[in-house]
């Protein structure tokens, strides 16, 4: 893919990062009969000349139309979900409205929906999340938007117009965003409204948090670039936040037609010094981490089977240092993590074969897991977290 995903112009020859040895994929983990088959990749940011937006050059992983979130069982993300429909709902007076979520993995943040007086539906690309979905009783049918023409909701499932669609962590996926955006649009009522949300640029570019970046999410949107392709495909945006710290927030509505073009703004080339920056310090704090321990003769485990916490393994010596990944997400346990091969363990196995020390590597969930650790381990677990590019204390 040399082509720009949002505007189709041709990318720069010479990409502006690369990142050697980065997991193949954040979804499809290996099982024991597949993990020696896995192996890490290359991949190569550019940023479009002619829009400004940055992505890698490499074709989407196989399963982008799928969500699967396992972010939907922490406390701390049904906080922000509840929060962002409470204000939705009571700013601009959507009681009663019809609501889709457009990539609703197993209904994780639909079933929170049902707690607010509106209709909830849900589309999903994949059959066995639509099972799970409709096994908790919620409204979700298989389907995927990949036709600016196409009309939601056929063979006897609930169709539009619908009145508000959500879209959390799904964009950046996407290698046709602006024919996803306006299949949307095809089917929402006149004046219809949205949230969307996608992980920020500027966090990544801030903090120089290297890790952030994955094949699976092959576009990195900053408020420029997403409000620019969000105006260009037919939505005005009403308003845009930073929320849980690295994700981009907006609450859109719907425009007439004839009105989607945006006046140009100036290109800004992005600066990616941060990255790399950001991966030496890493890779020495966690190199420094690893030698101190092993002096000491105590054991190492990793929380979080995030992509932050693959890519750390992946291409620091945390993949060697560390006994294992524990993660809360029933899915992940008993795989290994991509490129680096680590074991992924419920959090019973590590309260059972606890290590010395436990790094947390899940941006936004930190004080919630450490949280966990401190009620069921106590104090004689050292906890410890990547904070942007450092390891400190928590």
């Amino acid at each position: 893919m040399r082509h720009c995903i949002a505007c189709r112009r041709e990318l720069p020859e010479k990409p502006i990062f690369n990142l050697k040895n980065a997991p193949a994929s954040a979804q499809d983990i290996p099982d024991q009969e597949s993990v020696h088959m896995d192996q890490g990749i290359d991949l190569e940011l550019y940023q479009c000349r002619h829009c400004g937006l940055v992505q890698f050059s490499c074709r989407p992983v196989p399963y982008y139309r799928d969500v699967i979130r396992a972010g939907g069982f922490s406390e701390t993300m049904k906080s922000l979900r509840r929060s962002q429909y409470r204000h939705l709902i009571g700013t601009y007076h959507l009681e009663g409205k019809r609501f889709l979520e457009v990539g609703c993995g197993g209904g994780e943040f639909l079933r929170m929906l049902a707690e607010f007086p509106v209709e909830a539906f849900g589309m999903e690309n994949r059959p066995q999340l639509v099972a799970q979905a409709k096994a908790s009783g919620l409204q979700v049918w298989e389907e995927f938007p990949e036709e600016a023409g196409q009309v939601f909701g056929k063979n006897g499932c609930p169709e539009g117009p619908f009145d508000v669609f959500l879209s959390f962590n799904f964009l950046e996926h996407q290698p046709e965003p602006d024919v996803m955006l306006q299949a949307i649009y095809h089917n929402l009522a006149e004046d219809g409204m949205g949230l969307i949300t996608v992980p920020a640029l500027e966090y990544i570019l801030e903090h120089g948090s290297y890790y952030e970046l994955l094949r699976d999410h092959i576009a990195y949107y900053s408020f420029h670039t997403l409000r620019q392709l969000l105006e260009q495909n037919g939505f005005a945006v009403l308003e845009e936040e930073m929320v849980n710290r690295d994700t981009i927030s907006a609450v859109v509505r719907k425009k007439p037609k004839g009105s989607w073009a945006m006046p140009k703004e100036p290109v800004e080339e992005v600066s990616l010094d941060s990255l790399a920056a950001g991966y030496e310090a890493t890779s020495n704090e966690v190199a420094n981490l690893a030698r101190q321990l092993e002096e000491e003769g105590k054991t190492l485990a990793v929380w979080g089977a995030s992509h932050q916490g693959f890519t750390l393994a992946a291409t620091t010596v945390l993949g060697q240092a560390a006994k294992y990944i524990i993660d809360s997400a029933p899915f992940k346990q008993g795989r290994f993590a991509p490129a680096s091969h680590l074991p992924i363990v419920a959090p019973d196995c590590f309260f059972r074969d606890p290590a010395d020390v436990v790094l947390i590597v899940a941006p936004g969930y930190t004080e919630e897991i450490a949280g966990i650790i401190r009620e069921k381990a106590g104090r004689q677990v050292k906890v410890l977290a990547i904070r942007t590019s450092h390891i400190e204390s928590v």
